[in-house]
């Protein structure tokens, strides 16, 4: 079996969704590289990929060969990256910001002379010519070209080399024209003019061009930076040192000294370093920040604490049980990485378009071009300009970034709220479902069972618990359990038990003292031919119908029962209404009697429910209902509910289930509340709405655009601008998730 790794690494150079293509398919070719997905927002590419086989030093080279930059830094840094990648933005920051402001101080002066040319007396009341103006401006535009825009004729020129095409390049081509065209005027402008006729320069057009989009790049880049709070949030939750015992003395070390097995001190006020169990003392802990759960959570000797939480008012102190990235602060961040740099599947249609844009778009420029050249012969300077306003009208930088800035924001609001989405595609999945399946035991109901009644035939209560717990002690089930903390509050001493059988969902078998004993449900008892009339009475009290009942039989004689009972969590009935409201139909699936099952779905308003449903059926229980048509959500929390998560199309662990369960699931609730449900289904459906609103002002901004430019109706500068406000306005609709109510 291949054994792959997951890593992500940050690319530079990215800058519209054709690069995003490239990059992806470029890293694709590599044998030994599986689920590649480049994302445009984070500027990072994820991939699998098989060490033995696959040198990642050759992809960087590779990718450097295309004009961008893959930096391998991350794998020595590990930790740090983070903090690394932050400090990169904020230089990239910095490095456009000192460019825009060098352009813009060249750009001012170039406009003001060249609004001044215009007018009819401004030679009249000037000492310069013409040809001496036009020199003074080149002087003013180079600096501009060679320096705020070197970055755009370098990848440009990169991607030459290899016939392909980006955004940069659509900009190199357009400004570049307007440049050279305006430089051979100026320098020899005895080759355009005649009969005192001069052609217009185009330095204030190429010189506008970069600044606006360098501009609208860094502004760009600012709200870039602002979708990926929730990540940096969750790693401030860390604090910087912490409070070591050791030989009876309190010593302060750092976050990354720390390791498991030692004992960490926490006073009032402080936060909690690592996940770990308490040793001594208690507290209140506000655990918020990972669950989502306001109010705080109660501590005591050999309550689990978590890292990144805030200590209330107790002292106590805790044994370090995991620690960094293994920690559960540790594995929520590297869950929200690497779900926000995943692909939702209605990307697929922008990566498609992104493939093929920029070559076409250089075609209709080119087509503008001659177009303009037949209806204009005598002035080349229209057609120019009418070529680059297409070319910069129609940079796919919206396009690139529609998906990915929602995804970030997205996911980034579900885990301060203890929702956990393992990748994009389930987030799209989630918002089309039609039913919701719901485990009862511990998901509907507390989960939390009791021994309320028992019942006895020709035995003593005592013998009656001694041999039922005897049996229940060698079973998992939930209502084992229960029986077996009821017979210890009773002090009932155990018997050896031999030849033990589980039948799943049904009940369990074994010899006590030589005799044949069973434990479980009435139609165990039935399959094994125990005549249970003795409680006909007993079995037709409503209360005692609506609840789990363990029958126990002896050499083939019924010989007691008890019934056990789980109350309903107190939200479910609002949680099911809001299910509905939201054109979801709600399913209850349990392993328990009918009339148990059929009482907890009509308390909760659920029309549809099965009963009696064994683990393994569980599953197929889902999958007919997909057979049927049917989008379906699981939600579970218990092992046995592993493989429906798995075959729903959307799988929803509750956090304090079982790791086998979490595992399996797609969604997982930090915190044991329903409410993640609706918030984790209404989020989804935000951020896909999010999502098609992006795709449909990126697409129509360039459906109305390039018309627009090819008939020469806008300007390039105008453009320019339009261009660089497409992409804030997509980012800034990627925001609003932010402050949406879930």
């Amino acid at each position: 079996m291949i054994k792959t790794e997951k890593i992500s690494l940050p690319v530079e150079g990215m800058t519209c969704a054709s690069c995003v293509a490239r990059v992806e398919k470029t890293v694709k070719k590599f044998e030994g590289v599986s689920n590649v997905n480049v994302n445009l927002a984070t500027e990072k590419v994820t991939l699998d990929f098989d060490p033995a086989i696959v040198d990642l030093k050759k992809i960087a080279e590779t990718v450097e060969d295309i004009g961008y930059k893959l930096d391998l830094s991350v794998l020595q840094k590990q930790e740090s990256s983070k903090k690394e990648s932050d400090e990169y933005v904020d230089s990239h920051l910095k490095q456009l910001k000192s460019e825009l402001i060098f352009a813009i101080v060249l750009t001012i002066p170039i406009a003001i002379i060249n609004m001044g040319m215009m007018w009819e007396g401004f030679f009249l009341n000037n000492f310069l010519n013409v040809e001496q103006i036009n020199k003074i401006l080149l002087l003013l535009t180079t600096p501009v070209i060679f320096i705020s825009g070197k970055r755009f004729y370098k990848i440009f020129w990169n991607n030459l080399k290899h016939f392909t095409a980006d955004m940069n390049s659509l900009v190199a081509i357009g400004t570049g024209a307007a440049y050279l065209f305006s430089l051979i005027i100026t320098l020899f402008p005895e080759i355009f003019s005649h009969a005192n006729h001069y052609y217009h320069v185009y330095f204030d057009t190429t010189a506008v061009i970069i600044t606006l989009i360098l501009l609208g790049r860094w502004l760009e880049s600012r709200a870039k930076s602002k979708t990926g709070t929730a990540i940096k949030k969750l790693i401030e939750l860390q604090p910087k040192t912490a409070i070591v015992k050791e030989n009876n003395k309190e010593i302060e070390k750092k976050l990354e000294d720390l390791k498991t097995g030692d004992i960490i001190v926490i006073k009032p006020g402080g936060k909690i370093p690592a996940d770990g169990i308490i040793t001594s003392g208690s507290s209140a802990v506000n655990e918020a920040m990972i669950t989502g759960e306001s109010l705080p959570v109660e501590k005591i000797i050999g309550s689990k604490v978590i890292g990144g939480t805030i200590n209330i008012s107790g002292y106590f102190e805790f044994e370090i049980t995991t620690i960094g990235k293994n920690s559960v602060l540790g594995q929520i961040i590297k869950l929200v990485e690497e779900a926000q740099g995943s692909k939702a599947p209605i990307q697929n249609l922008a990566d498609k378009v992104a493939a093929i844009f920029v070559p076409v778009v250089v075609i209709i420029a080119i087509l503008t071009f001659i177009v303009w050249i037949f209806i204009n012969p005598d002035d080349i300077s229209v057609a120019l300009m009418n070529f680059v306003a297409v070319l910069i009208i129609a940079c796919p930088c919206a396009l690139g970034l529609a998906t990915p800035t929602a995804l970030i924001v997205g996911m980034g609001k579900a885990a301060q709220n203890g929702i956990l989405f393992k990748n994009g595609e389930v987030l799209e999945e989630l918002h089309c479902a039609d039913t919701i399946i719901f485990d009862k035991t511990g998901t509907i109901t507390e989960g939390k069972l009791s021994v309320q009644n028992i019942f006895i035939n020709d035995i003593d209560e005592n013998e009656f618990l001694v041999l039922l717990s005897s049996l229940e002690s060698k079973s998992e089930h939930p209502i084992a359990k229960a029986i077996v903390d009821f017979a210890n509050v009773k002090k009932i001493k155990l018997k050896s038990l031999n030849d033990f059988e589980n039948k799943p969902g049904k009940g369990i078998k074994g010899t006590i003292e030589n005799k044949i004993t069973l434990a479980g449900n009435e139609s165990f008892m039935i399959e094994n031919k125990i005549d249970l009339s003795v409680f006909n009475n007993e079995l037709k009290n409503d209360a005692i119908k609506n609840s789990s009942l363990v029958f126990l039989a002896v050499d083939g004689k019924i010989r007691g029962f008890l019934n056990v009972v789980d109350s309903i969590k107190q939200d479910s009935f609002e949680i099911i209404k809001n299910i509905k409201q939201m054109n979801i139909e709600p399913f209850l699936l349990s392993g328990d009697n009918e009339n148990v099952t059929k009482f907890v779905a009509s308390e909760t308003g659920i029309e549809k429910y099965a009963a009696g449903v064994l683990p393994e059926n569980k599953s197929n229980k889902v999958k007919s209902l997909q057979e049927a048509g049917s989008k379906v959500i699981m939600v579970g929390d218990g092992v046995n509910d592993a493989p429906a998560l798995v075959q729903s199309n959307v799988g929803i662990a509750i956090g304090n289930g079982t790791d086998v369960a979490i595992e399996s699931a797609d969604v997982v609730l930090l915190k044991d509340d329903l409410h993640g449900v609706v918030k984790s289904i209404k989020l989804s459906k935000q951020t896909i709405a999010v999502i098609k609103q992006n795709l449909f002002w990126a697409f129509i901004y360039n459906v109305i655009g390039i018309p627009l430019a090819f008939l020469g109706i806008l300007n390039p500068m105008f453009a320019a601008l339009a261009m660089s406000l497409s992409s804030i306005s997509v980012i800034s609709n990627s925001l609003r998730l932010k402050k949406a109510k879930i």
